[in-house]
């Protein structure tokens, strides 16, 4: 059996598709009409459970932006992308704050595309993370479906040990 690499080199391309997944969020919310959208993560690093500030018509929305490879390194159906420690928490402190609603978006990359669902954070069964089954994503608002991002995705792949 083939087991993902763990390493420094793993914790950068990590981060580095949080960053990316926030990017792809951010055109998202503009192409499906939302506004005022604001990048929390530019005033304060790791903002408590969300990541992106944004409205459409009169609703407000906190948003956690989860962006992640399809597949787990197991070629299995990455099926569930957590939603951090404490999430209910964080997420009625970020409302309160923002006079907004939580919300979540989850961002799907295989290979050369991409899909971007929309949820709210009371959507979902179990506050602490985000099923991502076939049958869960028929009930969330899908925003972008198996669009081309045009990049190399190579440093963003799963990596195996021999």
């Amino acid at each position: 059996m083939r087991t993902s690499r763990f390493d420094q080199h793993t914790a950068l391309r990590a981060k580095s598709l949080g960053a990316l997944g926030e990017l792809f969020a951010i055109k998202a919310l503009v192409d499906n009409g939302f506004n005022n959208i604001k990048n929390l993560n530019d005033g304060k690093q790791n903002f408590p459970y969300a990541d992106l500030y944004a409205e459409k018509g009169e609703e407000k929305y906190v948003i956690s932006v989860k962006a992640r490879n399809r597949y787990e390194r197991t070629g299995r159906l990455n099926s569930r992308y957590n939603l951090g420690s404490d999430c209910g928490a964080k997420a009625r402190k970020a409302e309160l704050e923002f006079g907004a609603t939580a919300a979540w978006m989850a961002i799907t990359i295989l290979d050369d595309i991409y899909s971007v669902y929309f949820g709210t954070l009371d959507s979902l069964p179990a506050k602490t993370g985000i099923p991502m089954g076939e049958s869960h994503l028929k009930r969330y608002e899908c925003l972008v479906k198996e669009k081309s991002h045009g990049l190399d995705f190579t440093p963003y792949k799963n990596k195996y040990e021999k």
